[in-house]
C-alpha cells in the first residue's frame, strides 16, 4: 500500500478501527523466517493488477462419521495435532433430538480417535467410562467423570503442551467448563488419554464460553495465550440462551496456563465489520509460528428482518413462510421448519468457515469472503452447524502425489439434521491460504524495507505454462542493486512449494545480508504464497 494512503487510512482507523502495525519498525528485520502473502505487513506499495488473493481449501472425502450410539448428530468442537507419528483427534460427542417447540439432549462426553496418516482414522476402546453397561469405548471424559471435577464437556478445546519447560506428566493439556463459577477449567494429562484438572476452580471467568474455549503455548512469544466466546456489548439471556449482544473472541496471556496476565482484550479488526463469530481456531501456522492464524466461524441469520425471534410450537411454524425464496430452497426445509420451532435461529441461521491472521495476538486481519464456504446444496449442508473447523490443520500426504504433502483441515457435516454428524477433510497447499496474484496482464508488489538472514532465496509460487514471475532486489531508496535487477533475474515458472531465485544463474545473496533492502515481484498469471531467505 503506498505510504501516502497508508497515512490517509491512518487517520480514518482513528474513529473507526485500530491500524494492525501501529508499532511497525522503520526496517522489518526477517532474519531466516519464512513469510506469507496472509495481510499486508511487508507491502509498501502494489503495481499493475496485482492483489492479494484468498484461497480455498477443496473439500475432499468424509474422514470420520459420529455414528457410534455415544455421539451423534450435535457431535462437534474437534481438536486435532500431529504426536510424533500419530494423529490425535478430540471431539464433544453430543445428540439432540426434538419435537416441535422443545429439544432433548443425550448426555455430552470427550471422545478420542486417532490416525496414521490424518485420512483413516480408529476410534479405540478405552475403557474407561461406561455407556449402557460396557467400557468399549472412546469416551475419555464422561458427564458424570466431569461433573465429579464440577465440570461440564462444553465445547472442550486439548492440545499438546510444546513448552519446554512443562512436566511430563503435563504433556497434554485440555480445557472443560466449570460449572460454578462458570470459566475455563484447566486439565492435565501425561498420556493424552487421561485427564485430571490442574486447579480446582476455573482461571478464566470472563466470558460466555458456549463455544470451543482454547489455549495453547506461543513458542514465539513464550507465554500461554487463550482465546475464548465473549459477547461484545451483551451475555446470554439465562432465560432463554439467546444472545443479546455479539458473538465475539476475547484473548488473555499466562506464563503457567493457571495464573492470568490480566490482560484480557477484545480481538480487534482493523478492515471488518461487526459479525457473529463462532469458535474461533486460532493457533500459531507451524511453518511460521510469528503468524497467529484463526478459523473462526461465521453466523449468518438468513430470516427476513422484522420475524419474530422466538416459535413456541407447531402452529407457528407457518411463519417460516416469510422465509426469503433462497432459504426455503435450502436443502432440509423440513429439517429448518423443525428446528425453527425451538427458535427460529436454529432453521434460519447458516455457518461458514473464516480466515485471520494476527502478529500480536490481538490485533487481526480478517478476510471478509469466506475460507470455506458451505459448497454445494446437499443434505446436511446449508445449516447452523455447518463446518465448524477442527482445531489446527495438519500437514498430511498429498491427495496427488505420496512424496508431496499438503495442509488438511476438517470441518463438521450434517450436524443437527442428519441421524449423525460426520467430519469431511478439506486440503490446500503449503502455506495456501492467501497468494500474491497478478492476471496474465502483469501486476507487481514491492515490500517494505527488510533485512534478512542467509544466503538464498526460496519461493512458494505458482504459474500457468505462459506465466511466470521475477524478483529484483532493491536499495532500501527502491533503485535496482546491480547483480539483482529486473533484467538480470531469471523467470521462474511451475508450481511449487520451494524454488530458489537466481539472477544470471545465480542464487547467492549473502552480500546483501544484514542490509536494507527491498523486494520487487514481478508478476504474469502467477500466484506467490511464501517466501524465505535461508543458508
Amino acid at each position: 500500500m503506498p505510504k501516502l494512503l497508508r497515512s490517509i487510512l491512518a487517520i480514518v482507523v482513528v474513529a473507526e478501527t485500530v491500524s494492525l502495525f501501529a508499532d511497525e519498525p522503520p526496517v522489518i528485520d526477517l532474519g531466516a523466517r519464512r513469510e506469507l502473502f496472509v495481510d499486508e505487513y511487508l507491502v509498501d506499495e502494489y503495481r499493475g493488477k496485482a492483489e492479494l488473493r484468498l484461497q480455498h481449501p477443496v473439500p475432499r472425502e468424509i474422514v470420520l462419521k459420529h455414528d457410534a450410539p455415544w455421539e451423534g448428530n450435535a457431535t462437534a468442537y474437534h481438536s486435532l495435532f500431529k504426536d510424533g507419528d500419530k494423529y490425535r483427534l478430540y471431539y464433544r460427542a453430543w445428540n439432540l433430538g426434538e419435537s416441535f417447540g422443545s429439544i432433548t439432549t443425550s448426555q455430552d462426553s470427550l471422545c478420542y480417535a486417532e490416525s496414521d496418516d490424518g485420512i483413516h482414522w480408529t476410534k479405540p476402546e478405552l475403557g474407561l467410562n461406561e455407556f449402557d453397561g460396557s467400557t468399549a469405548n472412546n469416551i475419555a471424559i464422561s458427564t458424570p467423570m466431569a461433573a465429579s471435577f464440577q465440570a461440564k464437556v462444553g465445547g472442550p478445546a486439548v492440545f499438546r503442551d510444546d513448552n519446554p519447560a512443562v512436566p511430563t506428566d503435563e504433556r497434554y493439556k485440555a480445557f472443560l467448563i466449570a460449572d460454578e463459577p462458570l470459566g475455563m477449567l484447566p486439565f492435565k494429562s501425561s498420556d493424552g488419554i487421561h485427564f485430571t484438572p490442574m486447579t480446582d476452580h476455573p482461571v478464566i471467568t470472563n466470558g460466555a464460553f458456549d463455544s470451543q474455549n482454547l489455549a495453547f503455548w506461543d513458542a514465539e512469544r513464550k507465554a500461554y495465550r487463550a482465546y475464548w466466546r465473549y459477547f461484545t456489548g451483551g451475555t446470554t439471556d439465562a432465560k432463554t440462551w439467546e444472545p443479546t449482544g455479539i458473538r465475539a473472541i476475547r484473548t488473555a496471556t499466562s506464563s503457567d496456563l493457571v495464573s492470568w496476565n490480566g490482560d484480557d482484550a477484545d480481538l480487534v479488526y482493523e478492515d471488518s465489520p461487526p459479525e457473529e463469530l463462532y469458535e474461533n481456531g486460532i493457533h500459531p501456522y507451524y511453518r511460521a509460528p510469528h503468524l497467529l492464524i484463526g478459523l473462526p466461524v461465521r453466523y449468518v441469520d438468513r430470516a427476513q428482518p422484522g420475524a419474530d425471534s422466538i416459535f413456541t410450537g407447531k402452529a407457528d411454524a407457518e411463519k417460516t413462510k416469510r422465509w426469503p425464496p433462497s432459504l426455503r430452497a435450502l436443502p432440509q426445509l423440513g429439517v429448518r421448519e423443525l428446528k425453527a420451532s425451538m427458535s427460529e435461529r436454529y432453521g434460519s441461521a447458516i455457518t461458514e468457515a473464516l480466515f485471520m491472521v494476527s502478529r500480536d495476538g490481538v490485533n487481526f486481519k480478517r478476510w471478509n469472503e469466506a475460507f470455506i464456504r458451505p459448497g454445494i446444496e446437499r443434505d446436511g449442508t446449508w445449516n447452523y452447524g455447518q463446518l465448524f473447523v477442527a482445531w489446527t490443520p495438519v500437514e498430511t500426504k498429498s491427495t496427488l502425489d505420496d512424496s508431496l504433502t499438503e495442509l488438511s483441515f476438517y470441518a463438521t457435516e450434517g450436524y443437527w439434521s442428519a441421524p449423525y454428524s460426520s467430519l469431511r477433510r478439506y486440503t490446500l497447499r503449503l502455506d495456501g491460504f492467501v497468494s500474491l496474484s497478478a492476471p496474465m496482464s502483469g501486476g507487481e508488489l514491492v515490500t517494505k524495507p527488510i533485512v534478512f538472514s542467509g544466503k538464498e532465496l526460496s519461493l512458494n509460487f505458482a504459474s500457468s505454462a505462459a506465466g511466470g514471475l521475477k524478483v529484483e532486489i532493491q536499495d532500501d531508496a527502491g533503485g535496482p542493486i546491480v547483480g539483482f535487477s529486473e533484467n538480470e533475474g531469471d523467470e521462474l515458472f511451475g508450481d511449487t512449494t520451494d524454488r530458489i531465485v537466481s539472477w544470471n544463474g545465480k542464487t547467492d545473496v549473502s552480500s546483501l545480508a544484514g542490509k536494507p533492502v527491498r523486494l520487487r515481484f514481478i508478476l504474469r498469471d502467477a500466484d506467490v504464497y511464501s517466501f524465505q531467505f535461508r543458508e
